[in-house]
């Protein structure tokens, strides 16, 4: 079993290694390689899935782990296959299959880990090779690459000094033979440390702001795969570990993940609904999802987390599809702004498909898989709430809410790229390697919605957690879906049997007026009218100008301080003279107290 673990790290770090020692002028080789190499870990990742439970001091495998594992691998694929056409324009191609192959090992490792010095050291990795991945971009990537070294950086620093702590409460290392209780000072301090690390990778707030940087930055592949995809599956497994295994939480660490979750859940989609830039959009909406993760972790009861890592696998699927789909409407019209788009509809039909499947799943609309795992979050809340308090309404009413705002911003999105006027000159769809991955997301959309009780939650969710599932509420996915279809099955054929040649045909307006050439109705003005509104407003121009950015209110406070210590230090003799004669007095002042 030990073999298993070890040979995709070993072969993801060699792999990279000699796609890094190729030539330029051998792109196809570059390519073909690590598209094999990608192929070989997704199959690793299946035999590991497969493997029976391992539990070998430094390594460990359980139910969680090995449902990480095979999602790392299957993505690390499809990114792969996409990226041989996709990244065609960029010329240092080597670098970045390294870097995609050794993230893909490095990932591998890092949920395999039970030793919390090797989970660090390839947890810290990742950070190394995310932040090369956004530089493929070049110069332009430069300023959220920083950003997003110092946000991962710092926030993996407090992981480090929270596995520092439950190593000195413990003597231990491994993860396996640690069971905290909460209500110790201590504990609570290394759990917070250690889930704030869990928080930056996932893009929970307030450490969420490089996600909408690097999805509007980073080439899309990259996006993909890390921000919407891997990212999360590690961040939120990182905290699901530490809820399940590692520390026993009480009631008042349970409400604080519930705030958190409601919290990114709603201003994250509020941002989302006023971008004009598609990728931005996306990037905000790969946080407010996270919400409905650390929301339903933040339950504390089995339906609830089950429904939390079922919406992490969700999201994963519907929100990398969502980016391969905008990276082939960007790779063909050569923009992102939602302004300059529309259209598309019938000139890329495979890519109107997929985004609207993922647009459906993410938006909860049934039968899509985003539905049911947000479904189960609700009865986590629910049941919550049997225990008694007020805060699970609030969070049901955000989550809800949230819901129905994520509906309203992929309205905008479906219109201004795919309906209405088309304004950018493109004929036909991507080339196969592009909408294949796509496609094969947007099935899975449908196919684990439709049977989420015997393939997701049946294969993936339940060997996680001891407790059955029981649900409040029974949602008869299968029946419902057959009831949907024949909904529209009628619908289309009443339209079919109309009486058409009694319709009366005239010519589009706007407004009341005839449209002409330079006229056009854009989705990107559907909810302007939300930034009117008087505390709206307020609350948007802070956001735009970084208020809300720890990031930027950190970079503030530092070089305020070294400004203020600058000023001291002025090169002038006397003023030298003056702070000494000073340290000295507080100095004895200090001593004869």
């Amino acid at each position: 079993m030990i073999k298993i673990l070890l040979e995709p790290i070993l072969v993801s770090i060699i792999a990279g290694l000699f796609i890094l020692l190729i030539p330029k002028k051998f792109r196809k080789v570059a390519e073909f390689f690590s598209l094999i190499t990608s192929i070989y870990l997704f199959i690793a990742a299946i035999k590991i899935f497969f493997a029976s439970p391992v539990n070998a001091g430094y390594l460990y495998v359980d139910g969680l782990s090995r449902f990480i594992v095979l999602a790392i691998g299957f993505f690390g694929f499809l990114v792969t296959l996409y990226s041989m056409r996709f990244m065609s324009s960029y010329k240092d191609i080597s670098s970045y299959y390294t870097y995609i192959i050794w993230t893909i090992g490095a990932s591998i490792l890092a949920a395999v880990s039970n030793n919390i010095v090797l989970l660090l050291a390839s947890w810290g990795f990742l950070g190394f090779t995310l932040y090369m991945l956004i530089n493929i971009s070049g110069p332009k990537a430069a300023a959220i690459s920083k950003k997003t070294f110092i946000i991962i950086g710092g926030s993996d620093s407090l992981m480090i000094l929270g596995f520092g702590i439950i190593w000195l409460m413990t003597k231990s290392l491994n993860l396996s033979d640690m069971r905290i209780d909460i209500n110790a000072p201590l504990a609570f301090w290394a759990f917070l440390f250690i889930a704030i690390g869990a928080f930056a990778k996932a893009g929970a707030m307030p450490f969420h702001t490089w996600i909408p940087g690097v999805a509007q930055e980073a080439p899309i592949s990259v996006t993909a795969f890390l921000p919407a995809s891997l990212d999360k599956l590690l961040g939120i497994y990182l905290l699901a570990r530490l809820a399940l295994n590692v520390f026993i939480l009480n009631s008042f660490t349970y409400a604080i993940l519930m705030v958190i979750g409601s919290i990114t859940i709603i201003a994250a989609v509020m941002m989302a609904l006023v971008q004009h830039d598609f990728k931005k959009l996306l990037g905000y909406h790969a946080v407010s999802q996270v919400g409905y993760m650390v929301l339903g972790i933040g339950t504390g009861n089995p339906i609830g987390i089950a429904g939390g890592l079922f919406h992490m696998l969700n999201h994963a699927i519907y929100k990398c599809c969502l980016f391969l789909s905008a990276g082939n409407v960007e790779y063909k019209t050569k923009t992102s702004e939602l302004d300059n788009l529309g259209g598309l509809s019938k000139i890329m039909p495979i890519t109107f498909f997929t985004t609207l499947v993922a647009s459906c799943a993410i938006s909860g609309v049934p039968p899509f898989n985003g539905f049911f795992s947000k479904w189960m979050i609700y009865q986590g809340l629910i049941e919550k709430g049997k225990s008694g308090g007020i805060l699970w309404i609030i969070c049901l009413v955000a989550a809800m809410f949230g819901s129905a705002l994520t509906l309203a911003s992929f309205i905008k999105l479906i219109h201004a790229i795919f309906l209405g006027t088309s304004s950018k000159e493109t004929r036909d769809e991507v080339s196969w390697q592009m909408w294949l991955p796509a496609l094969i997301l947007a099935i899975l959309c449908i196919i684990f919605g439709i049977f989420a009780y015997n393939i997701p939650l049946k294969h993936f969710i339940v060997p996680i957690l001891n407790d059955a599932l029981n649900f409040t509420g029974i949602w008869p996915s299968l029946k419902s879906t057959l009831f949907l279809l024949v909904g529209l099955l009628v619908g289309i054929i009443i339209y079919m049997l109309g009486n058409f040649k009694g319709v009366r045909i005239s010519d589009s307006y706007i407004g009341g007026e005839d449209v002409q050439e330079d006229m056009r109705l854009s989705g990107t003005e559907f909810y302007n009218t939300v930034k009117e509104i008087r505390l709206l407003r307020f609350i948007y121009k802070k956001a735009e100008s970084g208020f809300f950015d720890i990031y930027e209110q950190g970079k503030s406070i530092v070089f305020g301080i070294g400004g203020f210590f600058q000023y001291l230090h002025n090169g002038v003799l006397p003023t030298y003279l003056v702070w000494t004669l000073l340290g000295m007095m507080g100095l004895f002042l200090f001593l004869l107290r």
